[in-house]
């Protein structure tokens, strides 16, 4: 359950983050979303496949990406997140930004929840604005800008080393007053290949670390499946499907998707496994 505006919106199955990029050089979907009537169609269209949450991102943050400047990210930002709030007036709407001027801009255009990449690393304002702003603020862990992502940092626990990153920030937010908060384990962000599989391995213990703060898995047709399966964005659909469907089993309750209906399906899935294990064990005769 997330506090948007007035509302409270309670997700009786887990949620589903369709992408709406509407950036000239995203690694997957990029130059596709740019005008107005093509990132609406789009909303529309991930909604209408069972999006919970449209991620509304201005700014690509692939390897080797450089961030705008804050004010040209704002009037993208703006200008999408005015066209679909109008179009979809009940959906909630996500802003993939990590400075506090397009943040703001954003919320004040109708903007419900800010996804914050740098976990408030890049923008010292980032922390005090979503208090000010009262939205949920998604977490995620990351240690570079996505200019430098390949150059990976050596982890000596890549979890234990994420769960403190997150017990650290979480304090500070809780301090300030902000109290919807979403964790991201940044797959892909400052992380060899064997690091995001050693994390993505650790997303149980993560779950009961934070029991109370959702888990958003975000691994959408990344480098960790396509470099691993030696092919490319384009042909990682089925890899991201097999993730989903793990990350679900071990407690996700966010996915951050381009397929929103494959998404949507896996989620199916998995519930129907997950409800008849927990069948099965209680129906088992005990003496």
């Amino acid at each position: 359950m997330l506090r948007l505006g007035r509302r409270l919106v309670r997700f009786e199955h887990p949620a589903v983050m369709g992408i709406l990029n509407v950036t000239l050089d995203s690694f997957y979907d990029g130059g596709r979303y740019l005008g107005k009537d093509q990132m609406v169609e789009r909303a529309v269209q991930m909604v209408e496949d069972g999006a919970d949450i449209i991620d509304i991102g201005a700014v690509s943050t692939r390897p080797g990406a450089k961030l705008l400047p804050p004010d040209e990210e704002s009037e993208r930002l703006v200008a999408a997140v005015t066209a679909v709030r109008q179009r979809l007036p009940q959906t909630p709407i996500s802003v993939d930004t990590c400075f506090s001027l397009p943040a703001k801009a954003a919320v004040e255009a109708g903007a419900d929840i800010v996804n914050d990449i740098s976990g408030g690393a890049f923008d010292k304002e980032m922390f005090s604005t979503v208090a000010e702003l009262g939205v949920p603020y998604v977490l995620m862990h990351n240690l570079t800008t996505p200019d430098r992502m390949q150059d990976c940092h050596v982890y000596t626990d890549i979890v234990q080393e994420v769960a403190y990153f997150f017990s650290e920030r979480l304090d500070i937010l809780r301090r300030l007053g902000v109290g919807d908060v979403i964790i991201d384990p940044g797959f892909g962000f400052s992380k060899s290949l064997d690091d995001n599989y050693d994390l993505f391995a650790g997303l149980g213990e993560l779950r009961e670390l934070f029991p109370t703060t959702p888990l958003l898995v975000a691994i959408s047709r990344k480098s960790m499946i396509y470099k691993l399966l030696d092919t490319n964005p384009d042909e990682a659909l089925t890899g991201t499907v097999a993730l989903h469907a793990a990350a679900l089993l071990a407690g996700a309750q966010m996915l951050r998707a381009h397929d929103v209906k494959q998404a949507r399906q896996t989620i199916a899935v998995v519930e129907k496994l997950m409800k008849s294990q927990n069948n099965s064990t209680s129906g088992l005769c005990h003496s």
